[in-house]
């Protein structure tokens, strides 16, 4: 049987990328920081649940070492854990930007550093790393969020060109602003900031643009059977990433105009 290790797997696209793989028949082993959490999807889906920090790199490579063991291979890394932090420049911390670094980067370089000689010796996998759209285009208020998304992204890429000599498949998934917890917990366990609370999310769907997690993960799914390198969605995160890539200028200048209407609003709002 084929397996498969998701991290952040409790929750939010993790969650819909567990269920996807239970229902394809793949073993999955469900790893998260909400250990019971974890536990609680594995139980769903038949699959076997793991409290895993993976700023921890110790335990990350202890997990795939193990899952190999146990099972016998190893078809699937889905590096997904990570967080959200938000607010302009000069309300962030280095707090801030070492907490997202420590998960949105290190968490991804743990995974791969761990799984990549597994499944060369082997001689197959597949690792699938979550970025973010917010890592192709220009994203404002989000600075040490959209910097590791990037990393993640170019990091991917190069691993690709690497990889495919030894019969190993490397992923990254690009979505564009996804409906999950994660935007209701901007900066877990920082500061708050004025411009990254939850609120955005308020914006956000009055705006129609959350995508579905269950959708994303059957969009992952048909992109990695295409084995995509870049796994954009949805639609408008695709047109979006054009436009980005046609004229950087004006990608800048359109996220430009969004911070000018928030600190329009912020000042409206302190008004009133």
């Amino acid at each position: 049987m084929r397996t498969a290790i998701v991290t952040g797997g409790a929750s939010g696209i993790g969650r819909a990328v567990c269920r996807e793989l239970g229902g394809r028949g793949v073993h999955v082993v469900v790893a998260d920081l909400d250990g019971a959490g974890a536990e609680r999807v594995a139980g769903e889906i038949g699959g076997s649940g793991v409290r895993l920090d993976v700023t921890d790199a110790r335990a990350v490579e202890d997990l795939v070492t193990g899952v190999r063991d146990d099972r016998g291979r190893l078809d699937f890394v889905f590096n997904n854990a990570g967080i959200a932090v938000g607010g302009t420049a000069e309300e962030l911390t280095l707090d801030h930007w070492n907490r997202t670094i420590d998960v949105n980067l290190r968490g991804v370089v743990h995974g791969v550093h761990a799984a990549y000689p597994v499944m060369i010796r082997q001689g197959f996998g597949h690792i699938v790393n979550t970025a973010s759209l917010a890592g192709l285009v220009p994203t404002p208020m989000m600075a040490p969020y959209a910097a590791t998304k990037h990393a993640v992204v170019g990091l991917s890429l190069a691993l690709r060109t690497e990889a495919a000599a030894h019969g190993v498949k490397v992923s990254v998934v690009c979505p564009g602003f996804v409906d999950t917890p994660l935007l209701d917990h901007v900066n877990p366990g920082l500061p708050r900031t004025r411009t990254g609370t939850s609120a955005r999310r308020s914006a956000i769907r009055a705006q129609g643009r959350l995508y579905s997690a269950d959708a994303l993960a059957g969009d992952i799914m048909r992109g990695l059977a295409r084995d995509r390198a870049l796994i954009v969605v949805p639609a408008s995160g695709r047109l979006a990433w054009l436009g980005a890539r046609l004229s950087p200028s004006l990608a800048v200048r359109v996220a430009s105009l969004a911070v000018r209407r928030l600190g329009r609003d912020r000042r409206s709002g302190d008004s009133s």
